[in-house]
């Protein structure tokens, strides 16, 4: 076997211990749903259109449970699928403190652990004076104001949110928000990893003989 077929079949079985572990458990989950509802192999067969040597082959753990057997077991037992498979092992919900990130003078705390898709953060913006700068990029933004008040700039609209109010738009519209200059502002800052791709809208140029 080369090098690289060992990598594979590393990568094909070496990994697939939990689901391993979940599947063993199938087959005297059955045998225990089936003996509980008095059934009968036979009896179930009849039900479901599964031969008795399949159904059993399926509690001893001598077939590979699909969806396409466990679905009809299933309807037969009038139970949900995940009764017959088993609910999945429930870890520690708590999203643990993370190093905050300072970025331009604003600090984030990221709020999700999955590194891809949806991202949630609680942004501190300190108090100062800042020129808006539009930027955009695809998708959308969704912002919640926990404390003090965030300045909000989108397309042609320029508006304060306060304490308790949340604002979502599209993305591809120039926007930006922060410090009104009154005082700090904390928020929630929800987007996808579209926002690391964000570019600055480009400004406009002046006409000749227009004044500064």
């Amino acid at each position: 076997m080369s090098e690289h077929e060992q990598h594979q079949e590393h990568e094909e079985t070496g990994t697939g211990t939990d689901t391993d572990d979940v599947l063993a458990e199938v087959g005297p989950r059955l045998r225990r749903i089936r003996k509980e509802r008095g059934a009968t192999l036979a009896g179930l067969s009849t039900a479901t259109g599964i031969s008795v040597s399949t159904l059993s082959r399926l509690e001893s753990g001598l077939r590979k449970p699909s969806l396409e057997l466990l679905l009809p077991i299933a309807r037969a037992h009038q139970v949900p699928l995940d009764e017959l498979v088993g609910a999945p092992p429930v870890g520690d919900p708590r999203i643990r403190a993370a190093k905050p990130i300072v970025r331009y003078g604003r600090t984030h705390w990221p709020l999700t652990r999955q590194p891809g898709g949806l991202q949630a953060y609680k942004v501190l913006e300190p108090q100062r004076t800042m020129e808006p700068e539009p930027r955009t990029h695809e998708g959308y933004e969704w912002l919640y104001v926990l404390s003090g008040r965030l300045r909000l700039v989108l397309g042609e609209h320029d508006v304060v949110l306060g304490a308790g109010e949340a604002a979502e738009f599209d993305t591809r519209v120039p926007h930006w928000f922060g410090s009104t200059g009154e005082g700090p502002v904390e928020f929630l800052s929800l987007f996808g990893r579209q926002g690391e791709r964000m570019h600055v809208r480009a400004r406009p140029k002046r006409r000749s003989g227009e004044d500064d």
